[in-house]
């Protein structure tokens, strides 16, 4: 089966969308493709509520510009982990949508649960609070927790912020209870497989996760369509 998946970064760091395109293209199963892209305007991060507002106009604009020819991507991935303008546009969209937060929560929950996330600055705390109630989830979630890494430092200080979370990970299963954790930003999705061999814990990071929904979205979609 072949499948065209688009992937919007809504912030405009243009290496972090390459990042993420390499991640999902690991993750991608034969005979999907992935297209990632980001806006050219709005904030080079979202950290919080007001960047995640600020970042709404230029992904309506792209999510717009590349899904007005018919038929041209099967399914869509926002790939912030706020899931930032996911309710508007699985609403006026006709065909799958998820954000990389709700792809892990559903993940992680489905697994090894309870889960506890990780996650870059504290303000960031409330947003995926919020969400994973909102999904239902929030008895399957342990404790969402901060690293004290701002998003960019995630690139421009790799390995400082690769042990930080790392600290933050054994905390989390030392306090927690937790069976897995959740990695809380696109930035971290390269991390995943280093940290899930340090702490012998199931580490589930978003790109991957929502990839993997959207092929198994796509298929009982096709599925349902062949039945009727």
């Amino acid at each position: 089966m072949t499948m065209r998946i688009l992937i919007i970064n809504p912030n405009t760091t243009a290496s972090m969308t390459e990042t993420i395109a390499m991640a999902a293209a690991k993750v991608a199963s034969p005979g999907t493709t992935i297209l990632a892209v980001n806006p050219e305007e709005g904030p080079a991060s979202i950290q919080g509520p007001e960047d995640g507002e600020a970042a709404l106009p230029g992904l309506f604009a792209v999510f717009d510009r590349y899904m007005s020819v018919e038929d041209r991507f099967d399914a869509v991935i926002i790939a912030c982990f706020d899931d930032t303008g996911l309710g508007e546009l699985r609403a006026r969209s006709s065909v799958p949508v998820t954000g990389i937060g709700e792809a892990a929560y559903l993940l992680a929950a489905e697994t090894a649960a309870p889960f506890s996330v990780v996650t870059t600055l504290p303000v960031s705390i409330p947003v995926l609070e919020h969400n994973i109630k909102s999904y239902g989830l929030l008895t399957q979630c342990a404790r969402v927790r901060a690293s004290e890494i701002p998003v960019l430092d995630l690139e421009h200080h790799p390995e400082q912020a690769l042990a930080r979370i790392g600290t933050e990970i054994a905390e989390a299963l030392e306090a927690d209870q937790c069976r897995s954790i959740v990695l809380g930003c696109a930035g971290m999705a390269d991390m995943a497989l280093i940290l899930e061999n340090t702490y012998s814990v199931p580490v589930v990071e978003g790109v991957s996760a929502a990839v993997a929904w959207c092929e198994r979205e796509v298929a009982a979609r096709l599925a349902n369509t062949d039945t009727i």
